[in-house]
C-alpha cells in the first residue's frame, strides 16, 4: 500500500465524512503536470440492480495511440448513504480496487465526477488523486456547484465556471450538438492541463474516452448484475 492510500478512512457519519474531505483538501496540489501523461485510467461506478454493491470500473487508455489497452471491475458493498458532495465516500473503495487489478500503471486519472468543483473543494477526483498520490481529474455529467455562461457551440470551446468568484473549473464543449462536460482539477494539475488532457482524450463521444469506455462497462456489468 502507497503512503497516501493508508490515509484512506471510510466514515458512517456524514459528519464525519465531510471534516475528512475538509483536512483532506489541504493535500490536494494545483501545479502543472511534469509530463504528458500517456496511461490514462477512466474511473467510473455504477450501483448493482438490487441496491447493495457499488461496481467500479477502471479501464487504461493510451493516449499516444489512441486505444483501449484494458479494463478491470470490482464490486464492494455499499456502505454510506447518497449525499450530495460525499460521493466518494460511496464509490472510491469499489474504484480503488478496481484500479489494484490493472496491469498497467497509469499516468493520470480521469473521473465520471468533480475535482474541486465542489463545496469543499474535494470531490471524487481530488479523493482519488489524494490517495493515489496521482494527477486527477474530474470530468462530470453535470454541474454541482458554480456558475457559467454556455461555451460556444464548436467542439473545444470552454468558459470559466465560477464559484463565489473563485475559478473552480471549465464548461467544455467535447462535441458540437452535445452538452457539455464540467471540468475541475482533482490533483497534481492546472485546470488548463485538465483541459487539454480532456479535448485530447476526445474521440468523438460527448465524454472523453476513457471515461466514455468505463461507463460504458460499469452500465454492462450493472444489468449483468
Amino acid at each position: 500500500m502507497s503512503r497516501s492510500r493508508s490515509i484512506a478512512v471510510w466514515p458512517r457519519s456524514p459528519t464525519r465524512a465531510r471534516q475528512i474531505q475538509l483536512e483532506l483538501a489541504a493535500r490536494v496540489r494545483r501545479e502543472p503536470l511534469r509530463s504528458t501523461p500517456r496511461r490514462i485510467a477512466g474511473l467510473d461506478a455504477a450501483l448493482s440492480t438490487d441496491g447493495l454493491d457499488v461496481i467500479g470500473v477502471a479501464v487504461i487508455w493510451d493516449l499516444h495511440d489512441q486505444c483501449l489497452l484494458e479494463q478491470a471491475a470490482a464490486r464492494r458493498r455499499l456502505r454510506f448513504p447518497y449525499i450530495p458532495g460525499l460521493l466518494s465516500f460511496r464509490e472510491a473503495p469499489a474504484l480503488l480496487a478496481a484500479l489494484d487489478k490493472v496491469r498497467h500503471s497509469p499516468d493520470l486519472l480521469l473521473c465520471d465526477g468533480q475535482g474541486v468543483a465542489h463545496p469543499r473543494r474535494f470531490g471524487l477526483a481530488c479523493h482519488l488523486g489524494v490517495l493515489c498520490d496521482l494527477p486527477a481529474i474530474g470530468c462530470a455529467k453535470s454541474r454541482l456547484i458554480g456558475q457559467a455562461t454556455d461555451p460556444p457551440p464548436e467542439p473545444g470551446a470552454w468558459s470559466l465556471l465560477l464559484d463565489n468568484d473563485e475559478i473552480v473549473g471549465a464548461v467544455v464543449r467535447t462535441r458540437a450538438g452535445s452538452r457539455p462536460v464540467y471540468v475541475s482539477v482533482g490533483h497534481r494539475c492546472t485546470l488548463d492541463d485538465a483541459i487539454r488532457v480532456v479535448l485530447s482524450c476526445c474521440g468523438g463521444h460527448r465524454l472523453p474516452e476513457p471515461t466514455y469506455w468505463a461507463d460504458r462497462l460499469s452500465r454492462r456489468l450493472r444489468a449483468g448484475s
